[in-house]
């Protein structure tokens, strides 16, 4: 536990650092190295699992995908047809490049990885990059992204806390048996105040976007996206027979173990937060 706290420490410290020092880009660039390193482990799981992904082009392309909605209002760059051309590719290279009892695997984990990760963590680059017109300035996007990323892994600590001290009844026995629903509610309830929190804390930046009362009802379905996360995460994790995504960080796993939850809250999230 005690690992795991200054873990979390000092995540926050580099994340909270990197947007006061180098506001959207170090925000971008902090983004992109968790999604490459998050599917660089997804991929790792699938091959204990015994399939055979295109691992090292699929992390490649990833990044491109991530940064798609800045590379689009930065560049121009057409960056629609990029998950399209990476089928393209793995289809031609499974058929000389994979026997064929690994051929469907190899282009299903490679093509799943890029849109489970990648892709999903594209709208949190977008929650970030100012556009031409835009309802909200850079600053109170850096304010909404640090929203989202507090709101989905203080849930994480709210589930953690509230489990062990209420937990009773099992979520999902099967997938994660130390889930409970109490730690659930409990998860839940801690977003909706952190949520709140950082809403009034920055109100002056975010004007009208976001209040408090606002951020705490919209803060509820992101943290029940990012539980349910968790245990897509597990489910993963059991078919590959691991315990962690990888040991990246000390207390916590591997660094798919960290981002997790955000992955289906960063959609949800930019939808909620009225971005779209």
């Amino acid at each position: 536990m005690g690992q795991r706290i200054l873990s979390t420490f000092l995540l926050w410290a580099l994340i909270g650092g990197a947007l006061w020092f180098f506001r959207t880009p170090g925000a971008l660039v902090v983004i992109t190295v968790i999604s490459a390193l998050t599917l660089r482990e997804f991929y790792q799981l699938m091959r204990g699992a015994g399939y055979d992904p295109f691992d090292k082009f699929g992390v490649g392309v990833g990044v491109l995908v991530t940064l798609a909605p800045w590379l689009e209002v930065r560049l121009g760059w057409p960056m629609g047809i990029v998950l399209p051309l990476a089928v393209v590719v793995c289809a031609v290279r499974l058929l000389g490049e994979r026997t064929p009892e690994t051929r469907v695997e190899a282009l299903a984990t490679t093509l799943f990885g890029l849109v489970y990760v990648s892709l999903m963590l594209s709208f949190l680059v977008a929650i970030l990059v100012p556009r031409p017109g835009d309802i909200v300035g850079a600053d109170a996007r850096l304010v909404l992204g640090l929203w989202l990323v507090a709101v989905a892994k203080f849930c994480d600590v709210g589930a953690l806390m509230s489990g062990l001290a209420f937990g009773r009844h099992r979520m999902s026995p099967e997938i994660s048996p130390k889930k409970t629903w109490e730690g659930a509610a409990g998860g839940i309830l801690c977003s909706m105040g952190i949520g709140a929190g950082v809403a009034w804390l920055a109100r002056d930046v975010l004007g009208g976007h976001l209040t408090p009362g606002r951020a705490a009802l919209i803060a509820a379905p992101v943290a029940v996206l990012g539980i349910v996360a968790d245990l897509v995460e597990s489910v993963i994790k059991r078919r590959a027979n691991l315990k962690d995504s990888g040991r990246a960080i000390p207390g916590i796993g591997g660094m798919f173990d960290l981002s997790d939850s955000i992955i289906l809250a960063a959609p949800a999230g930019y939808l909620l937060l009225g971005l779209a």
